[in-house]
């Protein structure tokens, strides 16, 4: 599958119907192959759903800060199978992965997109402020670190309320080094706190290298020393991915007290639509794009005969009419109306009975 963006028009249509199937009947529907089709649908709506930002950003039809996860999609469904509609999930201003792995539909997040009525958070979010209380997905952070403090108090207030939830905190290796980090990781050590630290460590901080902020880089390691189970995973290989955080989070449940996941992963893109993408290598992002986490499910799925041709092309039909469907429904959303401006900003006046 192209990681490569293509040159149309943000509103043109780009689908096309998939060929007609011949040859040899489509792969036996077995419960791995299935398991397979789903994971690689999940990581195709997030790359699509990416690559249709970059668009639409070009097109000056959504503005603001966008933070793009292409080369990063494994993480994020990987770890979601781990999770169920109970817990909680806290995530990081790159987060439009991490809403649509939870369930988030590609309608309310592109219409957040557009800062319209209809999305996640009624369009008062927009990229990096993505909401949704109903899957207890608790929203990306602008703030390097900000959602670390909050994942703990999920977590003890799930436990002081006698429920089993988990509580999956995604954050980057620069968050690593803010003190919200280290505070954080030692509380919820501390007191056992049900928390899945899940370290997106794509070996920059914004444009700053892990090697040119960290003495060590081992983060994995340094999160033991919190006395919490820690260890460093192929954040580039979904299945890696899925295992490490279902065993991560069986433990949690069995009261072992908090997980840290080092995920080492890769951006494709460009810390932002902003940045000019200057500090790192051409050469080095063109070797970790031979680890591409949709191409390489792909082609281990087409190895096993889980997956043709005419499959592929199917399943790329399906979720572009879905990105498409979004983007036609957040264009003709409305905007928030003027009236509304204030509303869950300040308090309702109650009326006291005389």
């Amino acid at each position: 599958m192209a990681t490569t963006q293509g040159g149309t028009s943000a509103r043109t249509p780009r689908t096309k119907p998939p060929r007609r199937a011949r040859g040899p009947a489509p792969p036996a529907a077995t419960p791995a192959a299935t398991h397979d089709l789903d994971l690689l649908r999940r990581m195709l709506l997030i790359r699509r759903f990416e690559e249709r930002c970059v668009e639409l950003y070009s097109a000056a039809a959504i503005r603001g800060f966008v933070h793009l996860c292409i080369g990063e999609e494994a993480v994020a469904v990987g770890v979601h199978q781990a999770l169920g509609e109970a817990d909680a999930v806290v995530s990081t201003y790159r987060e439009h992965g991490h809403a649509l792995a939870r369930g988030v539909p590609p309608e309310a997040v592109m219409a957040e997109m557009y800062g319209k009525a209809t999305g996640c958070s009624h369009g008062r979010g927009g990229s990096m402020h993505l909401f949704d209380a109903d899957r207890r997905f608790y929203g990306g952070n602008a703030i390097v670190g900000g959602g670390l403090p909050l994942a703990a108090g999920l977590a003890l207030a799930d436990r002081m309320r006698g429920e089993s939830g988990v509580t999956c905190c995604f954050f980057g290796d620069g968050a690593f080094a803010e003190g919200e980090f280290h505070e954080t990781a030692n509380l919820a050590a501390l007191w056992g706190l049900p928390v899945l630290f899940v370290c997106e460590n794509n070996l920059y901080a914004m444009g700053t290298a892990l090697t040119r902020e960290h003495a060590q880089t081992d983060l994995a390691m340094r999160a033991a020393s919190y006395g919490m189970a820690a260890w460093a995973v192929d954040g580039m290989d979904v299945h890696a991915v899925e295992k490490a955080a279902r065993g991560a989070v069986e433990s949690i449940r069995a009261g072992s007290g908090p997980h840290f996941l080092e995920m080492r992963t890769y951006r494709f893109r460009a810390h932002s639509m902003y940045d000019p993408d200057r500090y790192r290598p051409k050469g080095e992002v063109e070797e970790w794009k031979r680890h591409d986490p949709v191409t390489g499910l792909a082609e281990g799925m087409r190895k096993a005969g889980f997956l043709d041709t005419d499959a592929q092309e199917a399943l790329d039909h399906e979720v572009t009419v879905a990105i498409d469907r979004a983007v036609r429904e957040a264009e003709q959303a409305p905007e928030e109306p003027a009236e509304d401006l204030l509303l869950h900003v300040t308090g309702q006046r109650e009326e006291v009975p005389s």
